[in-house]
């Protein structure tokens, strides 16, 4: 919980940096500070909760009796499971609900200050930018930044080019999908360290459809306007239509043409 000597934030740039404070806190509950926080969350008291503040530290405390609260609350009576789980589980835990708590108060903050499409777009690119406090907790932050690195050079890739991420020679082709003349020895070696590097570029690439993860045995195609990358199937374009298409509209963008 929180006293007013904060400035409530009102532009993305003043939402982010509240995001990076409270983060920053919570960051230091959970690792640096975490054998504390621990000590703090006795199961025997009444339901807690962490909280993170925006100048970067942190607090246990009960929940706001005012309903209902000036901003959103954080999960609730993490002490309770404390003394059931592994002290690193119980981290991880606690370290998934604060991720999703973040979220919810910079997000409450952008539809209190009428937070356009624009601005609510760039604010999540902003926070995607960083690794998630569970990440970092369970060790994985290393991999999820090389897999955001790898989605930006997958949407330059596309700039010079082409529209679909490539398809592995071993991978098992889906229906539809055309399968390449079988190559010699060294072909093939160099085409599968190529494919291994183009497949670490696009490890962190999600369908603008369904929010999938890309996957190597799957027809991909990306948009020129908007530069996201679809399951063929998600928007009914198939490897054989594709190669007549010059310039890929998706969906989302087609009608937004349509409506000019």
């Amino acid at each position: 919980m929180e006293g007013n000597q904060n400035p409530v934030p009102r532009t993305v740039e003043e939402v982010f940096k509240d995001f990076e404070g409270r983060r920053n806190g919570l960051l230091k509950a959970l690792t640096t500070d975490s054998e504390k926080f621990y000590q703090q969350c006795e199961p025997d008291q009444e339901n807690l909760c962490l909280y993170g503040l925006p100048n970067e530290t942190w607090e246990v405390n009960l929940p706001v009796e005012e309903v209902p609260p000036e901003l959103p609350e954080p999960a609730l009576g993490i002490n309770f499971a404390r003394d059931g789980m592994k002290v690193k589980d119980w981290l991880s835990l606690v370290a998934a609900h604060s991720d999703s708590w973040l979220l919810s108060v910079s997000f409450y903050f952008g539809a209190r200050f009428g937070f356009g499409k624009s601005d609510r777009k760039r604010l999540f690119q902003m926070i995607n930018e960083l690794p998630t406090i569970f990440e970092i907790v369970k060790g994985d932050a290393k991999q999820a930044k090389e897999q955001a690195a790898a989605q930006i050079n997958s949407s330059k890739i596309n700039k010079s080019t082409g529209r679909m991420p490539s398809q592995h020679p071993n991978a098992q082709p889906k229906s539809g999908v055309k399968v390449s003349a079988p190559k010699n020895d060294d072909e093939i070696g160099e085409e599968e360290e190529e494919d291994e590097e183009e497949e670490d570029e696009q490890g962190g690439a999600l369908c603008g459809a369904c929010g999938d993860n890309y996957a190597t045995d799957e027809f991909w195609i990306c948009c020129d306007i908007c530069e996201r990358w679809f399951h063929g199937k998600c928007v009914k374009i198939t490897p054989a239509k594709a190669e007549h298409i010059k310039h890929y509209k998706c969906p989302s963008c087609s009608n937004k043409r349509a409506r000019v």
